[in-house]
């Protein structure tokens, strides 16, 4: 055998497997719903984890690729409706600290969703070890766009689009809504021609600014922002909604647990939409823990906020 074609199959192997471990590396699964389950199952006994329901009028397609990164591709998960009837869009963006977390925990609560009239997307983003503030942002805005641009696939009414996020992915959720055709938030090499505006977000014990007197954001925060807050104030304002809030801010429903520093500056942000008239709605789960959506029996108290408030801000418009 030829020695010197064996040693570059060699090399390419193991070229191969290192780029393949440094991409594994960029994925953090630390965070899933068991984990949070037996975090909180000894304080609250009564829990059980919400599980995936399938709907005989909603269609479902999972791992649609979204956007390419080069070789990275990114991927959405879509519940929609079968019948040929056009419906408003629900994108839904998990949570995690920035740095961990999966789609499919969104799973339950977009197949829930969709069965009550919406067409429904769980979102893959980039994660704090792969990438920093803003890409993820970037990567939601992306998502919207892709959404729109195939809404005769998804049946979907383009005019009406809402953005739900839990925790971290709450804080992007608002993010999102709040710099709505923003410049600083598109993408200079976006390919994407619809707009990535939404016209309802719903933070679901999120942050809406992470320098505040109520934040207790550390580590996890500097992560995703790329330095601690006085190494990068500039961009922990920046990635704060509450900086972004102004008369053109969608309407708001906030959900919170029984802890409220998740919703810091949940109250600066309502001062300043009841200044411009903009419909909001806070509603706060008492004796409930930091992840309640994923748990029985606080989902089915989220689901129905969640889909009155949809409705609400959808439908009846």
């Amino acid at each position: 055998m030829n020695f010197k074609k064996v040693h570059i199959i060699i090399f390419f192997l193991v070229f191969t497997l290192n780029v393949n471990s440094q991409q594994i590396k960029t994925i953090d699964t630390s965070y899933t719903v068991y984990s949070s389950y037996k975090k909180y199952v000894k304080k609250f006994p009564q829990i059980s984890i919400v599980k995936p329901q399938k709907f005989e009028n909603i269609a479902e397609k999972r791992n649609i690729v979204y956007k390419k990164i080069g070789k990275r591709k990114l991927h959405l998960d879509a519940f929609y409706h079968k019948r040929q009837q056009l419906k408003p869009a629900v994108v839904l963006v998990h949570g995690g600290g920035w740095k961990s977390g999966n789609k499919s925990h969104m799973e339950p609560m977009a197949q829930h969703i969709a069965s009550k009239g919406y067409a429904c997307f769980s979102v893959e983003y980039r994660l704090s070890p792969e990438a920093i503030f803003p890409a993820g942002i970037f990567d939601l805005k992306n998502a919207i766009q892709f959404i729109k641009a195939q809404s005769n696939q998804f049946n979907i009414d383009t005019t009406k689009v809402a953005i739900i996020g839990c925790s971290s992915g709450g804080q992007m959720a608002a993010l999102v809504g709040t710099t709505n055709k923003n410049v600083n938030f598109e993408e200079k090499n976006n390919t994407f021609t619809p707009s990535a505006s939404v016209q309802s977000i719903i933070d679901i014990d999120g942050i809406l600014a992470f320098k505040h007197p109520e934040s207790e954001e550390g580590a996890m925060a500097s992560l995703w922002l790329g330095g601690n807050s006085e190494d990068k104030l500039e961009t922990w304002l920046e990635a704060s909604a509450l900086t972004h809030t102004d008369k053109n801010t969608p309407p708001i429903l906030f959900i919170g647990s029984q802890y409220p520093r998740f919703l810091a500056g949940k109250d600066d942000m309502i001062e300043i939409l009841n200044k411009y008239g903009i419909y909001n709605q806070t509603e706060i789960i008492q004796n409930s823990p930091h992840s309640f959506w994923l748990f029985h029996p606080w989902f089915e108290i989220t689901l129905k906020k969640v889909t009155d408030f949809l409705d609400k801000t959808l439908k009846e418009n």
